[in-house]
């Protein structure tokens, strides 16, 4: 066999062996059992003391530290007891236990195992989004919109759908909220795409104070096309996630960039009797995180009892960069 013959033919197995292989480096994948290392934060770091924003108690937070490459990114949360899922926007799920002392144990790794593309890079595993049953779990992914629905435990898929309603999504603004809520619907909300012209009563200025908001009337997967309603915005905010309180209204989390280099975040609240198809629903604010509070870029968002306080957990997108930190804090919401 010729040099030219053995060039040839490496080249060829390359092809073959690496399906849709582009010659970019592949996206890096979460190994089973990761490093993880946590650090106590305050809420304001200029007074260790305060605990009170709005109609949030800071209950703790931390900082998470990984040591892998994979590690990072995360935009959507599930917490059970003391078990917690993140979900980063590469696919890669990180898992462990984390009782009052704050400490991560029992950590592992995994990938989503199948979605759009062939997961070789990033855009092909842009997950944003998360709802769960105890018996499957939804992931919404940017840039393509579409929903995939996998087993509980995320080892295997079980099908999915590219909604017509979110074809016309931005492709850095998609599904970045999914809910379940208590009756079996579920509600999408897109991070930055508005209501379509054909779908608003209003003016086109007051239009693009919109986020378009979806609602199935089941599973996403096997439900009927579904029906919109229209979220108004304050501001520059944009919707990041959302998680149903225990009355059956939603709880969204809003974030904004402002210079020189911080972010803000809104958490808001759209009542139960507005999450109706046709429904123009203008949320209430529950708290705003600016400075001198803690701030970061926080895309995930769930909600928990305990007793009978509601408890918020929210983790930040450190976007894999240097300049920001993975945070995972806890609030309690105040009753009205």
């Amino acid at each position: 066999m010729t040099a030219a013959v053995r060039i040839l033919f490496v080249i060829l197995a390359v092809l073959l062996l690496v399906p849709g292989w582009t010659g970019k480096v592949r996206l890096d994948l979460l190994p089973a059992h990761p490093g993880v290392t946590a650090y106590r934060v305050d809420l304001d770091p200029r007074d260790p003391a305060r605990r009170h924003v709005g109609r949030l108690t800071y209950l703790g937070g931390v900082q998470l530290v990984g040591s892998d490459p994979a590690f990072g990114g995360y935009s959507a949360l599930r917490v059970e007891g003391h078990r917690f899922t993140l979900l980063s926007d590469g696919g890669t799920i990180l898992r462990f236990t984390m009782g009052a002392d704050w400490h991560p144990r029992d950590v592992t790794g995994a990938n989503v195992p199948t979605g759009p593309g062939t997961g070789w890079e990033k855009r092909d595993r842009d997950t944003e989004s998360m709802a769960s049953d105890g018996h499957h779990a939804w992931v919404g992914f940017e840039r393509v919109n579409q929903i995939w629905r996998y087993e509980s435990d995320m080892k295997r898929g079980a099908g999915f759908v590219a909604p017509s309603a979110m074809a016309k999504w931005s492709e850095n603004g998609g599904p970045e909220s999914l809910v379940r809520l208590a009756d079996g619907r579920f509600v999408v909300i897109s991070e930055r795409s508005h209501t379509p012209p054909q779908w608003w009563p209003g003016s086109n200025e007051s239009r693009l104070a919109t986020r378009d908001s979806l609602i199935f009337a089941g599973d996403p997967v096997n439900a009927p096309p579904p029906q919109r309603f229209s979220i108004v915005e304050q501001g520059r905010y944009d919707i990041s996630d959302a998680a149903v309180l225990p009355d059956g209204d939603l709880l969204l989390l809003n974030r904004v960039f402002e210079l020189p280099f911080h972010f803000v975040t809104r958490v808001t609240r759209v009542r139960a009797r507005d999450v109706e198809p046709g429904v123009i629903a203008t949320p209430t604010t529950v708290a705003t995180i600016g400075t001198p509070l803690i701030g970061e870029n926080f895309e995930g968002l769930a909600i928990t009892r305990e007793g009978l306080s509601t408890i918020l957990w929210m983790v930040s997108d450190d976007n894999q960069s240097v300049l920001q930190r993975t945070l995972l804090l806890k609030f309690r919401l105040n009753r009205d």
